[in-house]
């Protein structure tokens, strides 16, 4: 599917939640023309509502059965059946929505996107088939996709992974990277469910180890007499820069680090110290803990 696909095959998507992930893609969405008729939002809080229809135009619901029927709406009442649904909802709640939502999917066996860390598809299966009736892999009718983005989405520079469960078609999965590729500049499907975890520990939760390394060289910046913003702009910007050079694939990371570190010089004193700190050891524990901590919250939110 292209970037601006032709009118009959513009999905018409729906969000449960709407939150700050689900108005990066939607902004995206529109920016790239797909029609406002075609975006439903389910939003519980009043002003949320209110925001979202007045900055975008577009049908905001406080039913979510209503944002998938599209009962009562006034945009997008010529849009049809939807397509795609995108779960956007807090992990402690999710159940619960997927259950009250089992008899609108079901009838209307839309692909859904579970942007919800931590829960798996087959638990997904469960809520919506509470009486049985789910595949014997644990599967449902509704195909599912579990999508993990990343909070720079919300600047346009989002890394994002995917998985699919075997029901979802190879429309489906247009209809996805449709839906990825207006928040992520770099997207990949992986081949099993927990490799959504590795990608959690990498790009999901990878800003957060990025802020921490610019957060430390702005305070050292500060300890060595620069002004906060600068010695922040400085640590940003740079960050910024290296991560492009490693995108721009000409060197290996390693190779890269190794040019800008002359024998002897200020940045091998950098260098050497950290290694001496086990500075690379603690980041990929870190990462580590972080992948194990997504397992443990599956396990957690499969008892629900």
């Amino acid at each position: 599917m292209s970037a601006n696909p032709s009118s009959s095959s513009v999905p018409t998507i729906t969000f449960i939640g709407g939150g700050n992930m689900c108005e990066a893609i939607l902004s995206g969405l529109l920016k790239t023309s797909h029609p406002q008729a075609r975006v439903r939002v389910s939003e519980p809080f009043d002003q949320r509502r209110e925001y979202l229809t007045s900055k975008y135009g577009i049908d905001v619901f406080a039913d979510n059965k209503a944002a998938i029927t599209g009962e009562g709406s006034r945009v997008s009442a010529a849009s049809g059946a939807v397509d795609v649904v995108v779960l956007a909802v807090k992990p402690q709640v999710v159940g619960t929505v997927v259950r009250d939502l089992a008899p609108a999917l079901v009838q209307a066996r839309p692909l859904v996107i579970s942007i919800v860390a931590g829960v798996a598809i087959k638990d997904f299966a469960r809520w919506i088939h509470p009486e049985g009736g789910a595949g014997a892999d644990g599967s449902s009718v509704v195909p599912f996709v579990r999508l993990m983005p990343n909070t720079p989405a919300l600047v346009g520079e989002g890394a994002a992974g995917m998985y699919a469960e075997a029901a979802v078609s190879a429309a489906q999965r247009e209809q996805t990277e449709y839906v990825v590729r207006n928040i992520a500049k770099e997207f990949f499907w992986v081949d099993s469910e927990s490799g959504i975890d590795a990608v959690t520990a990498i790009s999901g939760s990878g800003p957060a180890y990025f802020f921490l390394i610019i957060e430390a060289m702005e305070k050292a910046g500060v300890e060595m007499g620069l002004d906060r913003v600068v010695a922040t702009k400085l640590a940003a910007q740079t960050a910024l820069g290296a991560a492009r050079m490693v995108l721009a694939g000409d060197d290996d990371v390693e190779t890269l680090r190794r040019k800008v570190t002359s024998p002897n010089g200020t940045t091998h004193a950098a260098i050497e110290k950290m290694l001496a700190e086990r500075v690379p050891q603690g980041v990929a524990s870190g990462v580590l803990a972080c992948r194990d901590r997504c397992i443990s919250l599956s396990d957690e939110f499969g008892k629900l």
